[in-house]
């Protein structure tokens, strides 16, 4: 149903029931008993409403009853390219950056390393070997590490295969894959990431996960900045100001909380 506190412009009443049909099949309304008791509208609106979506392949009706239609992937792919992560991403990334004053992260994975999509640096005057289009290890890098929270089946092998490409950095040392998984876990329950220096000494950062409509992690952002600057309390503070960033991108991607 529609949000009872949004007033319909006049005009747009039955556009709104079409809006509400479509989205209590989304939800699981399968026929049409389940369509009426979802948006409150009369059995008779209801199945014309139904009928003309079907014919327009805004629905589809078939052997599990009603189903989103072909039209809606098709408009779907169109808005998924029109609003590619960097583009939906770059506003947000930069109330972020206006907001911490530290070098901002976007990133993806791509063929098993972080791959950086865009990066605003601070205004602290610390540079940082990072830049668009450079790749670093998903175990090592804080974004990687956000990028990695649904995958723990792949920690242990990411993590001894990362280590093949070089010694990690001495401040950011650990007691091996068995602590990393440990620290993997608490980020899962924390819903974000940290690097305490294990990709690059001398830096740390609070990353956070990018979600698209099917809940899937699609990217992850940072704020990073020299130690000095991110002492332990800062980082637990930065915590939720990085996932709300990220959620905001989310939200932009289709991504809708449970």
């Amino acid at each position: 149903m529609a949000n009872p506190t949004y007033d319909i412009p006049p005009g747009t009443q039955t556009l709104a029931r079409g809006l509400s049909v479509i989205r209590a099949v989304s939800d699981g309304a399968q026929d049409l008993r389940a369509v009426v008791e979802h948006t409150a509208l009369g059995r008779s609106t209801a199945h014309r409403l139904v009928q003309l979506l079907v014919h327009e392949g805004y629905l589809r009706n078939g052997s599990r009853g009603y189903t989103l239609g072909p039209t809606l992937i098709e408009l779907g792919f169109k808005a998924l390219h029109g609003n590619p992560l960097p583009v939906v991403a770059r506003p947000i990334l930069e109330e972020l950056s206006a907001h911490v004053h530290d070098t901002v992260h976007l990133a993806v994975e791509d063929g098993g390393s972080v791959l950086y999509l865009d990066k605003l640096p601070g205004s602290r005057g610390a540079e940082m070997r990072s830049r668009i289009g450079h790749r670093m290890p998903l175990t090592r890098a804080g974004v990687g590490k956000a990028l990695l929270l649904d995958s723990a089946e792949r920690w242990d092998a990411l993590y001894e295969s990362d280590g093949a490409q070089g010694p990690r950095p001495p401040a950011g040392a650990s007691g091996g894959s068995a602590d990393f998984r440990a620290r993997m876990n608490d980020y899962v329950r924390m819903g974000a990431a940290m690097d305490l220096e294990d990709n690059e000494p001398g830096i740390r950062c609070v990353a956070a996960p990018i979600r698209d409509a099917s809940c899937a992690i699609v990217g992850a952002i940072s704020v990073s900045a020299t130690s000095p600057y991110m002492p332990d309390e800062r980082m637990r503070g930065l915590v939720p100001v990085v996932c709300r960033a990220a959620g905001r991108i989310s939200a932009a991607l289709g991504y809708r909380e449970i």
